[in-house]
């Protein structure tokens, strides 16, 4: 997987969409739900993540035996999210689904991956991540409904380019048409000052959730 020049080597239609700035680090284990005997807990304190039109790729700064590289498919990220805390930096944090011989072990459906972007770049790889996995879901799901599979997608034709902005009549798009006045936008200003974000707890909670929901998807299947 590795290359000297390019630092990865890529798959065949693989092109890069993001490299994030130095000091990127990545924290890889189970929930605290998981009750196996096969501990995981990867960190590294220093790297690159990178974002192409397939999967993500962290690349160590100091490559360790623990951690060489990581990688995984933009299909098997799930419930990705960035937190903003008062200090330090922004984090990203998804559910990750591993594949079969990832180094990963066997008995864990699921993991929390972490990224904490040091010197800046989350909100804008969280961005351009969803932006790619739209637009491979759309390709998937169009190859499905035509009896293929995932690995008969041709992902050169998978639009990688932003679409232009909408425009209404009289030269308006979709984000500056007027709100219309009604009961919702009293309320909406009656109410005071809406919160911030989800209550405490609430990403562990949901990210919990998805992840007994894919152990069970994955436990049906098998």
């Amino acid at each position: 997987m590795l290359h000297d020049r390019d630092g990865f080597v890529r798959l065949p239609n693989e092109q890069l969409i993001y490299t994030s700035p130095p000091r990127t680090t990545l924290s890889l284990q189970p929930f605290r739900s998981y009750t196996g005997n096969e501990p995981l807990s990867v960190q590294s304190s220093s790297g690159n993540i990178y974002l192409t039109n397939q999967r993500i790729i962290y690349l160590p700064a100091q490559k360790t035996k623990e951690l060489q590289s990581f990688s995984a498919p933009l299909l098997n990220v799930y419930d990705s999210h960035v937190s903003a805390p008062f200090f330090g930096p922004n984090v990203w944090t998804a559910l990750v689904q591993p594949v079969s011989g990832g180094g990963i072990p066997a008995s864990l459906h699921a993991v929390q991956l972490k990224v904490s972007f040091k010197e800046g770049g989350a909100f804008d790889f969280h961005t351009n991540f969803e932006r790619i996995k739209e637009r491979l879901r759309d390709a998937v799901e169009i190859s499905q409904e035509g009896r293929r599979g995932f690995r008969d997608v041709n992902m050169a034709s998978v639009h990688l380019d932003e679409l232009p902005a909408y425009e209404g009549p009289q030269g308006r798009t979709a984000s500056s048409a007027p709100a219309p006045e009604g009961s919702d936008s009293r309320q909406t200003q009656d109410s005071g000052q809406e919160p911030n974000g989800p209550p405490p707890g609430y990403e562990e909670v949901q990210q919990q959730s998805v992840a007994n929901e894919l152990e069970e998807r994955l436990r049906r299947s098998s």
